[in-house]
């Protein structure tokens, strides 16, 4: 069974390094599936759900905010601005963020207050998201 390495790693420090039989990003035009021998490919990330199915098939999920995605045929290299496991998600906590990124979001009156507003917005959203989507997986 052919694989491919995956390296997931934030400012914090690597998060994943091992071999898969399949990984899924959140690209900036839509989730890319990533197989072995895929071709070579740079793009950027935004907010949400990386899954890495390894060797056994078993699944392991990360929360990313964004970052660059380099695929070469044997090796994926997330480079996340922050990620967290799926483990280390807690859902009251991202709703929270979720309800507070929209009510910040209402009371913007510059441009550059309502883009940041808004990725703001857009990561607590994918965050709660990552996080719904893991209960369903404990």
């Amino acid at each position: 069974m052919a694989t491919i390495h995956v390296d997931i790693v934030s400012a914090e420090g690597e998060i994943h390094s091992g071999e898969a039989r399949m990984v899924f990003a959140p690209a900036r035009m839509g989730e890319i599936g990533i197989a072995p021998r895929h071709a070579p490919l740079l793009t950027a990330l935004k907010p949400g759900e990386v899954r890495v199915q390894d060797t056994e098939g078993k699944e392991h999920f990360f929360y990313i905010t964004g970052g660059m995605l380099e695929i070469q045929p044997h090796l994926v290299t997330v480079l996340a601005d922050t990620a967290l496991r799926g483990d280390q998600l807690d859902e009251a906590a991202a709703l929270k963020a979720q309800q507070e990124a929209e009510e910040a979001l209402q009371g913007v009156s510059e441009e550059t207050d309502l883009a940041r507003a808004q990725q703001e917005l857009a990561e607590a959203r994918a965050r709660y998201r990552a996080a719904q989507k893991l209960k369903g997986h404990r």
